[in-house]
């Protein structure tokens, strides 16, 4: 079996959000949603904080990562300390790629980035939210060690997302 890793743009870099690239990631992020339709209330299709992802990750705490390749935005990811969650632990969110940089190892690069950050930041561990029809991404979650939950922590308001996952960093 090959490794997807190896098939990654050559040029491709991961920075860290910037205000430019707000509009470009909102789309990537309502897109994604309305192609696996899960486009509904109670998910960040609705968010105005999906318009405005720069600052919302001026918070303590937490980072963003945008994946580019000779100038094109891929895709994005990042943790957030996600108001009631336990203490040590963050959440891994707006993890959302084109449907061209699925599955040749960019969604696996970027989440091995994020839980290295959130591990430079103190975290414990690593929560998320997602919805069932993100089928793909639940392939992934589960190889980095996320494991399931019955029902979810913190105070997300994303009331439509019906998995919950933790994984102990």
């Amino acid at each position: 079996m090959t490794d997807p890793t190896s098939r990654l743009p050559s040029n491709l870099k991961i920075r860290t959000i910037q205000p430019s690239d707000n509009s470009q990631l909102a789309v990537i992020i309502r897109d994604t949603l309305a192609e696996f339709g899960a486009n509904r209330p109670g998910t960040v299709y609705f968010d105005s904080s999906t318009d405005a992802l720069s600052e919302l990750f001026l918070a303590p705490m937490s980072s963003y990562f945008v994946a580019e390749s000779e100038g094109k935005i891929l895709g994005g990811g990042g943790i957030f300390p996600t108001e009631g969650l336990p203490e040590g632990t963050c959440e891994l969110v707006k993890m959302y790629l084109l449907p061209e940089a699925r599955g040749i190892g960019l969604g696996r690069t970027l989440i091995e980035k994020c839980l290295q950050t959130a591990r430079e930041h103190g975290f414990q561990k690593a929560y998320l939210e997602t919805l069932t029809e993100l089928h793909l991404a639940l392939k992934i979650y589960e190889k980095f060690g996320f494991e399931y939950l019955s029902a979810p922590l913190g105070n997300t308001k994303h009331f439509s997302c019906g998995l919950w996952m933790l994984k102990k960093l």
